[in-house]
């Protein structure tokens, strides 16, 4: 029996948004999802940022593309859609990773101003993401769209962090709703939900080692993640590897949901 040689690129060819690109678990996945052969669509608001990418990225052969703005603002929601299929014709997946931690503090202390924000950003910049990137994958015949939720506000609470437990909730609830409603569009929804990453919204861990042995100590590897593995996580529910998951809130945690010591 003859061999062939398998392509071994879990994306090729398929057009991916990501949203939270210019830094962080969305820069990584950038990275990521393009050597593995996407065509990617990057989205943050930081225009410096998102074209150093982007030229990095096709100074290296990848595909890739990029239009700044604000995930809270729904003509941008609908302006990286419209980029993707001007570009590439379609729109196969979605990675909406960007998201805020706002400012902590307690509920009664906490200002209405810091709860829309970080709920703006967090859950409705998701409910503009699915209400324009689901028509576009389903005229292409299904697709994957993918939210970046939390462990906070689902197997954890941290005192300060209502609206952000709230919004990355909600993500949760979102999700469910969208897989049932599209399933049959072949579109599957899901959320992934990190434990603490060494992200610029983790803050400045170097300088800061006590805060560092804290996060460490709550996860049950010791240790945060590099985004690096988070991005892969993603990657896994952008491809086709996961064909059959959808409505998860997939929990990539180290273990910090079951740590108890």
């Amino acid at each position: 029996m003859s061999k062939t040689k398998l392509d071994t690129k879990q994306l090729q060819g398929k057009t991916v948004i990501i949203t939270g690109a210019s830094s962080g678990i969305g820069e990584a996945a950038a990275r990521l999802f393009a050597a593995e052969g996407a065509n990617v669509v990057l989205g943050a608001r930081r225009h410096s940022k998102l074209e150093q990418l982007v030229s990095e990225l096709c100074d290296q052969g990848l595909q890739a593309v990029f239009l700044a703005g604000d995930v809270g603002n729904e003509d941008y929601a609908q302006a990286l859609v419209a980029h993707a299929i001007n570009v590439y014709g379609g729109l196969d997946a979605s990675f909406n990773n960007a998201g805020t931690m706002g400012e902590t503090g307690p509920i009664p202390e906490m200002s209405s101003e810091n709860w829309h924000t970080t709920l703006n950003v967090n859950l409705t910049s998701a409910f503009y993401a699915a209400k324009h990137q689901i028509p576009a994958m389903k005229s292409g015949g299904g697709g994957s769209i993918i939210f970046t939720s939390s462990f906070v506000g689902y197997t954890a609470a941290f005192p300060g962090m209502g609206a952000y437990a709230a919004s990355k909730a909600g993500l949760v609830g979102l999700t469910q709703v969208l897989a049932t409603e599209h399933g049959a569009d072949g579109i599957r929804a899901n959320a992934l939900l990190p434990g603490g990453t060494k992200t610029p919204m983790a803050g400045d861990l170097e300088n800061n080692p006590e805060q560092l042995a804290f996060y460490n100590s709550i996860h049950a590897l010791k240790r945060m993640a590099e985004p690096i593995e988070i991005a892969q996580a993603a990657l896994f529910l952008a491809s086709d590897q996961s064909s059959f998951v959808t409505g998860t809130a997939l929990l990539v945690d180290g273990g910090n949901s079951i740590n108890k010591v």
